[in-house]
C-alpha cells in the first residue's frame, strides 16, 4: 500500500509503526480534524478464522474505555475489504522496545509504571472487560512518560463463558504472562490482568520473565506450580515492601491477589519505597505555672489531691501520672503527740509501781532456780547414785567389775 493512499477519505497513510500476524499499524493524519493518529489495517488475506471477530472485538471493547491509560479508538470501518481502526497516536514506543534497549529499569520508573497501568486496567474492569494479553508489547511508553494500555484484540466481556478458549479449543494469550487459572482453561477474570501485569513488573525489575522453559506447555507449569524467585535473589535492589507487594501479584490463587484499582492506588502512594508512617505531631507542653498558694482547710473539709510534683517525678498537671499522697511517718522524740506525753504524765506514779513489782519478780525467780540447781547437783553427785542405785547395763569391757567383801 502507498503512503499518500486514504483511508475513509480521510486518514492519510505515512509509514508504518508495527506489524504483526493480523495486521499493520500506520502512523496516519486526520485531515478532517487535523491531527496525528494509528491506523491498525486487518490483512486482507489473514488466515486465522477468528482474526476478523476479534478485530471487530477490539473496536468494540476499546470504543467503550475513554481514559488516559488506555489508548483510544476514535473510528472503525472497512474499505476495499479491509477493516481498519483508527486510535490515538501515541509517541513514543512499547516496553518491550524499552526493555529490549535497556535491559531493565529503575524501581522508581517501574513503580510509575505499574501504577498507571493498573489504573488503565481498573477501568476496563469497571466497564466488565478483561483484557486478557498484558504483555510488554501492549503496554505504550509515551514521550511524556505516560503509560497506556493498546491492543483488546482478544478481550473479552465478563459475562462471556466461552471467553477463554478460541475456536479451535487453544489457549488465548502470551504464555511467559498467562496467570495459572488460564492455564488450566479457566475463564479470565480481572485477577488474570493483575497476574500478567506482576509478570510484566517483574521483567521490567530482573530483565527476565517470572518463568523460563524450552516449551509453552513448560512454562505454563511453571506458572502453576513453582513460586518466583524473589528479585533479591537475582541481585536486584528493591525495597522489601516493593518486592512483598511484587510477588502477591504473582500469587497462584486468584483470591490472594489484589485487585486493579488497589494497585494502581498502592504504587501511586508511594507504599512500594516502605517508609513508614508519619507519627502524630506531638502535643503542646503545658506553660509552667507558679505553686500554688498554701490554704488552711477544716478537718470535714474535702482534701485536694496534690498537683504539684518534684522535678523529674513525672508527675503533675496534664502528665497522666497517677496522683500520689504522703502518709505521716512514725514520730520518734521530741515529735510524738501531745496526747502520749500527757498520758504518760497523768499515770507516772502507777507506773513506778509496775516497774518496782516487774523487778522483785524476776529476782525471786532467779532465787528459786539457784535453788533447784543445788539441789539437783547434790542428788544426783556420784557418792550418792553409787550407794543407792543397782547397776542394770553389763559391765564395760575396759573397766573390771567391783566385788562386795
Amino acid at each position: 500500500m502507498k503512503q499518500q493512499v486514504l483511508i475513509a477519505g480521510r486518514y492519510r497513510l505515512n509509514t508504518t509503526i508495527g506489524r504483526g500476524a493480523m495486521g499493520e499499524v500506520w502512523q496516519a493524519y486526520d485531515e478532517m480534524n487535523g491531527r496525528p493518529v494509528a491506523v491498525k489495517l486487518l490483512h486482507s488475506q489473514n488466515s486465522e478464522p477468528t482474526a476478523t471477530a476479534r478485530f471487530r472485538l477490539e473496536a468494540q471493547t476499546a470504543g467503550r474505555l475513554s481514559h488516559p491509560h488506555v489508548v483510544g479508538v476514535l473510528d472503525f470501518g472497512e474499505q476495499e475489504g479491509r477493516l481498519y481502526l483508527v486510535m490515538e497516536l501515541v509517541e513514543g514506543d512499547s516496553l518491550s522496545h524499552v526493555l529490549a534497549q535497556a535491559g531493565s529499569l529503575p524501581a522508581e520508573h517501574v513503580a510509575h509504571i505499574a501504577a498507571q497501568s493498573a489504573a488503565g486496567l481498573s477501568a476496563a474492569h469497571d466497564q466488565g472487560i478483561v483484557h486478557r494479553d498484558i504483555k510488554p508489547g501492549n503496554l505504550l511508553l509515551g514521550s511524556d512518560g505516560s503509560v497506556k494500555i493498546a491492543d483488546f484484540g482478544i478481550a473479552h466481556f465478563m459475562n462471556d463463558p466461552n471467553g477463554a478458549l478460541t475456536a479451535t479449543g487453544q489457549i488465548v494469550g502470551t504464555s511467559l504472562y498467562i496467570a495459572p487459572e488460564r492455564a488450566l482453561g479457566q475463564p479470565a477474570g480481572p485477577p488474570s490482568d493483575v497476574y500478567s501485569l506482576g509478570c510484566v513488573l517483574y521483567q521490567l525489575l530482573t530483565g527476565q520473565p517470572p518463568f523460563r522453559a524450552g516449551s509453552a506447555i513448560a512454562v505454563l507449569h511453571h506458572h502453576l506450580d513453582t513460586p518466583p524467585v524473589p528479585p533479591r535473589e537475582l541481585g536486584v535492589g528493591l525495597p522489601p515492601a516493593f518486592e512483598n507487594y511484587l510477588l502477591g501479584l504473582l500469587a497462584k490463587r486468584p483470591e490472594d491477589r489484589p485487585t486493579a484499582r488497589q494497585v494502581a492506588e498502592w504504587f501511586a502512594s508511594g507504599a512500594w519505597r516502605g517508609r513508614p508512617e508519619p507519627l502524630p505531631a506531638a502535643a503542646p507542653r503545658p506553660e509552667a505555672t507558679p505553686p500554688p498558694t498554701p490554704q488552711v482547710t477544716s478537718w470535714d473539709a474535702p482534701v485536694k489531691p496534690r498537683t504539684n510534683a518534684a522535678p523529674g517525678s513525672g508527675a503533675g498537671p496534664g502528665s497522666g501520672s497517677v496522683t500520689t499522697y504522703a502518709f505521716p511517718t512514725a514520730a520518734t522524740g521530741s515529735t510524738a503527740p501531745a496526747h502520749r506525753t500527757r498520758r504518760r504524765q497523768r499515770t507516772g506514779g502507777r507506773g513506778v509501781a509496775v516497774r518496782r513489782s516487774k523487778t522483785l519478780g524476776t529476782v525471786a525467780a532467779v532465787l528459786i532456780f539457784l535453788g533447784a540447781l543445788l539441789i539437783g547437783l547434790t542428788w544426783f553427785s556420784p557418792d550418792h547414785s553409787s550407794a543407792d542405785t543397782t547397776p542394770t547395763d553389763p559391765p564395760s569391757s575396759t573397766s573390771p567389775a567391783t566385788a562386795t567383801p
